[in-house]
């Protein structure tokens, strides 16, 4: 039997939420705080009863226990994920079950809440979700939300980039942004918050690896009056200015261990305690992340935590190098003389394109941008020439400086993968003499010939 209103509301008359829950008083609870918030909820107690509801009608949010008598919560996300992909469904977990709440985001959940669950925390959900934009029946956004712009170009790359930030800006899950320096993570990061429910609250981006490692705590966390030398009045840190919006951490990979157990705990506990404080704040902030390292590469050497990583890499967001997506080179030639230069930048040699276009830009879009802002300072009768273009020589095909076109990451695997290659050799692929042999562990040997796709 099902329990809770069964009976039907004018369709558009409230927004309407699907609470599925074994205990009793949380179903209470929870609608009694959607009532006051003048939302209509429908309740279930189980996994069967939590279906039945979703074949009769539609919701804008479903809140669901991680427990249930006859199944698991992950099976009401999956369910939703798959055939109400407009619903958004958030978890709730038992306290400290952060593998719950990782593998239901990892699942398409748009996010979680610990038991007990704190009031002020579940309506700031309710709020986010009931705020998303909803989607036509054709599967496009509605018309009154903007699409994703600023991305340059047109290739296949550069598409799936647009096509996966607007999954993410459904989301409140974290976001890890990996690329080479240069490729955009930080204009990426920026278009997930302008496209999310948050876009009204502030984008605070971090440069991890410009804050002294002594300023870390009180950087991050804020501080009281008294609470060290200088410390003269109450002041935020990057949690408290980012509550309601975004925290972009750029260069994760370089913050130090302390640090991250830190970190760990604010995005596991959604809370912080500021400097000189005894009590912890609740904040409200969406995490993303980005490194042009690698951070598998980071734990594996013992640097980055593994249980922090699996925190900040919910879900991943590649950022592709313009030597993938050459063909966009034109546009954003065009797009960043016009904003260098105005209405009326200078126009381009045939001969400059084809060089530009035939580069390799180890630096990426930022590096075209130096190019091109130099290239304008030194031209001469309104047009670029190739000269003008100062483009660095080509490598040189050899295995001593790498091949043409060939970036140093590139460079260092395929050195790196030879090596193991010839240590297996002379093992006959015994994993564990060739990790003896090359003096690295044998979890170490055994990911980097996963990373490098190394096939006996």
């Amino acid at each position: 039997m099902l329990t809770g209103k069964a009976e039907k509301r004018p369709r558009g008359e409230l927004a309407r939420v699907l609470v599925v829950d074994d205990e009793a008083d949380i179903r209470e609870l929870l609608d009694l705080t959607l009532a006051r918030m003048g939302v209509s909820a429908d309740l279930a107690a189980n996994l069967f009863e939590a279906r039945r509801l979703l074949d009769q009608r539609r919701y804008q949010l479903c809140l669901t226990d991680m427990r249930l008598p006859d199944g698991e919560g992950l099976e009401v996300v999956r369910l939703i994920v798959e055939r109400y992909g407009e619903t958004p469904v958030a978890v709730i977990t038992a306290f400290g079950s952060t593998q719950n709440a990782v593998a239901a985001l990892k699942a398409g959940a748009f996010d979680y809440l610990a038991k007990p669950v704190a009031l002020e925390q579940l309506r700031s959900l309710i709020k986010s979700a009931l705020n998303l934009p909803r989607r036509r029946a054709g599967g496009g956004e509605d018309e009154s939300v903007g699409s994703v712009t600023q991305l340059i170009g047109h290739s296949p790359a550069i598409e799936q980039v647009r096509v996966t930030i607007d999954k993410l800006a459904r989301s409140q899950a974290p976001v890890y942004i990996s690329g080479e320096s240069g490729t955009g993570k930080e204009l990426a990061a920026r278009l997930i918050h302008d496209q999310s429910t948050r876009r009204a609250a502030p984008f605070v981006p971090v440069n991890c690896g410009a804050i002294p490692e002594s300023l870390m705590e009180s950087e991050f966390f804020g501080y009281r009056k008294g609470a060290f030398t200088g410390a003269e009045n109450d002041r935020a840190g990057f949690f408290q200015a980012a509550q309601g919006g975004t925290l972009f951490l750029d260069e994760i990979a370089d913050l130090p261990l302390p640090m991250q157990v830190k970190l760990l705990r604010a995005i596991q506990e959604k809370k912080v305690r500021r400097v000189g404080s005894t009590v912890e704040e609740a904040i409200d902030v969406r995490i993303i992340s980005a490194t042009h390292r690698s951070l598998r590469d980071r734990v594996d050497a013992g640097n980055f935590r593994q249980d922090l990583y699996y925190r900040v890499n919910v879900i991943e967001l590649r950022m592709p190098p313009l030597r993938e997506r050459d063909e966009d080179v034109e546009a954003l030639v065009q797009a960043i003389l016009v904003r260098l230069c105005g209405t009326q930048p200078p126009r381009l040699d045939p001969q400059a394109m084809a060089a530009l276009k035939a580069y390799s830009f180890p630096g990426n879009v930022r590096e075209l941008e130096n190019i091109l802002e130099r290239a304008t300072a030194l031209c001469s009768n309104d047009a670029v020439l190739a000269e003008d273009l100062q483009l660095a020589p080509p490598m040189v095909a050899n295995d001593s400086v790498g091949r043409d076109g060939e970036t140093l990451d590139d460079y260092l695997n395929r050195i790196e993968k030879q090596t193991i290659l010839d240590a297996l050799n002379k093992t006959s692929f015994n994993r564990t003499a060739a990790a003896r042999l090359l003096g690295v562990s044998f979890r170490s040997l055994r990911y980097r010939i996963e990373r490098l796709g190394i096939e006996e």
